[in-house]
C-alpha cells in the first residue's frame, strides 16, 4: 500500500456524495493544460478514460476539457496543484495531492482535517525525502500463455513489477520522466492501461497492528473525504 492509498469503501461513498466526479472533473481540466487533445496528451487521455468510466456525460467532459485548453471565454482552468506531508497517527507518513482554485480554503481544511483526527502536519520536504517519486502505470495484460510480468516490464523500459491483484491489474514502475514511452510500449505489447500516473511510492512502509490501524484508516478516510484531494500516498505495507 506505499503508493495510492485508496479508500475501501471509496467507490460506494464517494459516488453517494458526487465526489468521484468532482476529483474526475478536475483532473480532466487540468490534464487540459498541456493540449486538448487525448491523442497528444497522455495525462489527458488517461483522465478522459477514467471519466469514461464512472459515466461522466459526453458535455461534462467537452466542457472540462475545453475549459483546461483556455478554449472557453473567461473561464480559463485556475486549478492548481498543493502538495502537504505528515503524518497520520502512529507516525505513519503521509503525502496529500491536490487541486485547487482556492489554496487558502484547501490548507485550513487539511490543516483542520490533521488535526481532528490525530495527525502532524509537515512542512514540505518533511517525510518526502522517504518516498521515492516515481510513473506507475496499471495495465491488464493480453490473454497470453506463459506471460512473464517481469520480462514484460523490461521489455516496456519499466524499472518495477508487482504481482497481479485481485482482478489481474499489474502495475509497472518507471523514471517519471519514461511513464508515457512504458503506457505507450505496453499498449504496443497488447496491455490495456488503465492508468499511468507519477506518484509517490513509500521507501519504507511500516505495518501498524490492528488497533492502530484503525486509527490510521479513519485519518485517511476523513482526508480523502475532501473534494480537493486528488490522491493521497502513504507509508504502509
Amino acid at each position: 500500500m506505499g503508493a495510492q492509498w485508496k479508500h475501501k469503501n471509496r467507490a460506494i461513498a464517494a459516488n453517494a456524495k458526487g465526489k468521484i466526479m468532482t476529483k474526475l472533473v478536475k483532473e480532466v481540466t487540468v490534464a487540459a493544460r498541456g493540449g486538448g487533445d487525448p491523442d497528444t496528451n497522455a495525462r489527458l487521455r488517461m483522465a478522459v478514460e477514467a471519466a469514461r468510466k464512472a459515466s461522466m456525460s459526453k458535455e461534462t467532459l467537452e466542457r472540462a476539457i475545453k475549459k483546461g485548453a483556455g478554449l472557453l471565454d473567461g473561464d480559463a482552468a485556475q486549478f492548481e496543484v498543493v502538495t502537504y506531508e505528515g503524518f497520520a497517527p502512529h507516525q505513519v507518513p503521509v503525502i496529500v495531492e491536490c487541486l485547487t482554485d482556492n489554496k487558502n480554503r484547501t490548507a485550513s481544511n487539511i490543516r483542520m482535517v490533521f488535526n481532528k483526527r490525530g495527525g502532524q502536519l509537515g512542512a514540505l520536504g518533511s517525510v518526502s525525502w522517504d518516498f521515492a517519486r516515481l510513473g506507475a502505470v496499471e495495465a491488464s495484460p493480453p490473454e497470453k500463455e506463459g506471460l512473464d510480468p517481469e520480462e514484460e516490464a523490461i521489455e516496456a523500459g519499466a524499472q518495477e513489477v508487482e504481482p497481479p491483484d485481485e482482478d489481474g491489474t499489474i502495475t509497472f514502475y518507471s523514471e517519471p520522466t519514461d511513464l508515457d514511452v512504458v503506457a505507450k510500449k505496453l499498449g504496443e505489447r497488447g496491455f490495456t492501461v488503465t492508468s499511468a500516473k507519477l506518484i509517490w511510492k513509500a521507501k519504507n512502509p511500516v505495518a501498524p497492528d490492528e488497533a492502530k490501524m484503525a486509527e490510521v484508516e479513519a485519518f485517511l478516510e476523513g482526508v480523502d473525504d475532501d473534494d480537493d484531494v486528488q490522491a493521497v500516498y502513504v507509508g504502509l505495507a
